[in-house]
């Protein structure tokens, strides 16, 4: 990435341990994505992503409450405060109302989709169910979020084998060391088409 390409400022909305956060802080320290990850947003404080992401000296807010149009208000509200260009999900499990945001929020899956995708299928659910399968190959994929669970145009897949030893835990280690190149690699494509509008 050169240094004259324009940053833009992002959020990273979590809810689990905060790998897929930490992962994107790390690129950006490293000059790898075009981005300044200004906000990291919770709808928890007990969940380890918090923590870790307070600890590498990062903004976190916690918005608690269940998702509602008075909690999708109160998140438009603090993403616009904090200028925010650009809405990167990691985890998060909370629907999100894309609305004023449409086209500008990214999304990062464990699977190939539009296998293994859908309402309640994250993390390792989604590994147990492509073992179960019996599917040969697995993966991840970074697609902009729409309205409907894990739809929307792909903009990165990377694959992997499904080994016959495999177990749910196995492969999700397998599956995230692509994801730690996959969402670096899908927020620079994005941006370059964004930059070009």
């Amino acid at each position: 990435m050169s240094s004259d390409e324009p940053t833009l400022t992002a959020a990273v909305l979590v809810s689990g341990g905060g790998t897929t956060a930490l992962n994107l802080i790390e690129a950006q320290e490293r000059g790898e994505i075009p981005v300044n990850i200004a906000l990291v947003v919770a709808h928890r404080e007990n969940v380890l992503a918090v923590s870790r992401c307070r600890a590498v000296g990062r903004r976190v807010v916690v918005l608690p409450g269940e998702s509602s149009p008075a909690a999708s208000d109160r998140l438009d509200e603090l993403l616009l405060e904090h200028g925010i260009e650009l809405v990167l999900l990691a985890g998060y499990l909370r629907r999100l109302r894309v609305g004023p945001w449409a086209g500008r929020v990214l999304n990062i899956h464990p699977a190939l989709l539009p296998n293994f995708g859908g309402q309640g299928m994250y993390g390792q659910r989604v590994h147990d169910a492509v073992i179960a399968s019996g599917a040969r190959e697995s993966g991840c994929t970074v697609h902009l979020v729409d309205d409907r669970y894990d739809h929307g145009e792909t903009i990165v897949q990377r694959r992997v084998e499904v080994l016959p030893t495999d177990t749910s835990e196995s492969l999700a280690r397998r599956v995230f060391a692509e994801e730690c190149i996959a969402y670096p690699d899908a927020i620079r494509i994005w941006a370059q088409t964004h930059q070009a509008k």
